[in-house]
């Protein structure tokens, strides 16, 4: 996991850096309101830790900025400032989370998991729509769409292609394809997967360029 630590106290920063590091997380620091926000728009952060009493670009600054511009990495502040004022602002203008230093490093830790669980919570359920090109599959309406045209598909057919979208990019075995689509007691010597993906693309158009490919000795992949 991907972590930002915006913070300008030396011997903090290096606390946590040492003792996020041990913890098994890749810390990138910051030491300025400025330079986090470069680093925000150049590199992806599964979670940022913030502190609010930063020079030039504050926290409550950095913090507003990163949601006026639609960015919804989670934001866990660590601050002095431990006043409830204090932290309701922060939480007010998009922060997830506040924890006032002093703190427990333990309880950092577990504030962290819930903050990435939560957020994986949520990215799952907004989830409903699956996109490939010009392929948008909705499945809360069970329905498939191409260039907005409708696109017919038996209920094996949509699970197969709803599982190659939620794998996009990912190379998988027909093993793989068969135990997620048929379930893992399903006849491994079949050649039903095959069959599948051979109805699949007779159904989806591949003129504008090829959707499913067929990887020689692995498997099928589906990518942009």
């Amino acid at each position: 996991m991907n972590i930002l630590l915006v913070e300008d106290d030396e011997r903090i920063s290096k606390f946590l850096l040492k003792g996020l590091g041990e913890a098994g997380y890749q810390v990138s620091l910051a030491e300025s309101g400025e330079s986090a926000r470069e680093m925000i728009g150049s590199y992806d952060f599964e979670v940022i830790l913030m502190d609010i009493m930063l020079p030039g670009l504050d926290g409550i600054q950095l913090t507003q900025m990163i949601r006026f511009k639609e960015i919804h990495t989670p934001i866990l502040v660590l601050s002095a400032l431990n006043s409830p004022d204090d932290k309701v602002k922060m939480l007010d203008i998009g922060a997830d989370d506040y924890l006032s230093k002093p703190f427990h490093f333990d309880e950092l830790l577990s504030r962290i998991k819930a903050l990435t669980r939560r957020n994986k919570l949520s990215y799952q359920k907004s989830s409903e729509l699956l996109h490939c090109r010009n392929i948008t599959v909705n499945k809360e309406l069970h329905t498939v769409t191409q260039e907005n045209t409708p696109v017919s598909l038996s209920p094996t057919e949509y699970k197969l292609l709803v599982f190659l979208l939620e794998n996009k990019n990912k190379v998988l075995s027909r093993t793989q394809i068969l135990n997620g689509v048929w379930g893992i007691n399903f006849d491994s010597t079949t050649n039903v997967v095959d069959v599948y993906v051979s109805y699949l693309r007779n159904k989806i158009d591949e003129s504008q360029g090829q959707i499913i490919y067929t990887v020689k000795g692995a498997g099928y992949l589906v990518k942009d």
